[in-house]
């Protein structure tokens, strides 16, 4: 896909992108698995999972189980997230999306949460009401099943060619492939660079504060400052 300069739409998955939170996931999940009697997995095993639903996260890591058992590991792993002390937004990460909302991008989340546990991290992060569309594992296909992306792009009314993808793994390269969105790699969460590499992404930046410097190299900042009309749906 080319770029285009007329993308009124950016999408950002959370974890890993806007939260750095790889830390207390990796934790929750080993908590959970000691917790029902499993075998220990190696952090490498449990860090390919983020981006995942949980529910795909359960049968990508211990596959073949009922839902009796996936409910069982999703409590557990919930109440080790309630207990743990939290992770903080990305440094600047907040700032790249004041500078996008003054810019008058339209902003979303794609995220392999559930819609509780976005909820909870929106509001301690005071990001509650920054985004114009979001939507959860819990509430449509996980990644890299494009629905989510095409559920957002539909509720926005903007299409695939004016849209970017903005994450961390290569589910959401997939995905973003799949539904005919431009995407923007970074190598801020658990998927290395040579991963991502391999989904052709526009650009594979070191975390989400480098993208209004591409953007604006790229042409994408200047016509919003300069033309908003260039922009509609």
């Amino acid at each position: 896909m080319e770029i285009s300069a007329r993308i009124r739409f950016i999408v950002f998955d959370w974890d890993g992108t806007l939260m750095d939170s790889e830390s207390q996931i990796v934790s929750c999940l080993h908590g959970a698995i000691a917790d029902l009697g499993l075998a220990p997995l190696s952090d490498d095993t449990v860090k390919n999972v983020i981006g995942l639903g949980l529910r795909e996260a359960i049968d990508m890591l211990v596959p073949g189980q009922d839902d009796k058992f996936r409910s069982a590991f999703v409590a557990a792993y919930r109440k080790h997230w309630v207990s743990h002390e939290g992770s903080d937004l990305f440094g600047g990460a907040r700032e790249v999306l004041d500078l996008l909302r003054e810019q008058n991008f339209l902003l979303a989340v794609a995220t392999g949460k559930a819609r509780n546990g976005l909820i909870r991290v929106l509001e301690q992060t005071g990001l509650t009401g920054y985004f114009d569309a979001t939507r959860c594992a819990d509430e449509t296909l996980s990644k890299p099943h494009p629905q989510m992306l095409q559920e957002l792009m539909q509720q926005v009314g903007v299409a695939g060619q004016h849209t970017l993808m903005v994450g961390d793994t290569e589910y959401d390269m997939e995905m973003a492939t799949q539904a005919g969105a431009g995407k923007v790699a970074v190598c801020s969460g658990v998927h290395s660079a040579e991963r991502l590499q391999r989904h052709a992404p526009l650009v594979c930046l070191d975390d989400v504060t480098a993208m209004p410097e591409w953007m604006d190299q790229a042409g994408l900042m200047q016509i919003i400052r300069n033309n908003p009309q260039q922009v509609s749906k």
